[in-house]
């Protein structure tokens, strides 16, 4: 069992950047692969990015790629999702996720194998 708990959203203009850190409890946060997904009113939730449990492998949705960054750190028990060049697209709310599927997938980007998920966070951008 994990909690994961996000922050750092907000609003912010086109064009800027904001940082979502997503802390987990517990002490095997090293074992779980782990995702950022996002929903925006009216739509589906979408994959983000997506890190492996030895931080070596990442997968990102072609709409971020280029302008998001994900990353953790396993000391921390935590997960971040830098965000740069940011679009009024982008705005949604960013959830984090974990899963501990089995040792030989790396990394994952269908929300069905997320066994946890965070509150969410708020992102807006103005354009």
């Amino acid at each position: 069992q994990v909690e994961l708990v996000e922050s750092g959203g907000g609003l912010v203009q086109a064009g800027g950047s904001l940082k979502l850190s997503c802390a987990a409890s517990g002490r095997t946060f090293s074992t779980y692969i782990m995702g950022w997904f996002r929903q925006a009113p009216g739509k589906e939730r979408e994959f983000v990015a997506a890190i492996s449990r030895n931080r070596l492998r990442t997968e990102y949705a072609n709409s971020v790629k280029g302008r998001f960054t994900i990353s953790r750190d396993n000391a921390k028990s935590t997960v971040y999702l830098q965000m740069n060049s940011l679009k009024p697209e982008d705005t949604a709310v960013y959830s984090c996720a974990a899963t501990m599927k089995s040792l030989s997938v790396e990394v994952t980007t269908n929300s069905r194998d997320y066994d946890y998920w965070g509150q969410g966070t708020q992102v807006t951008v103005s354009s």
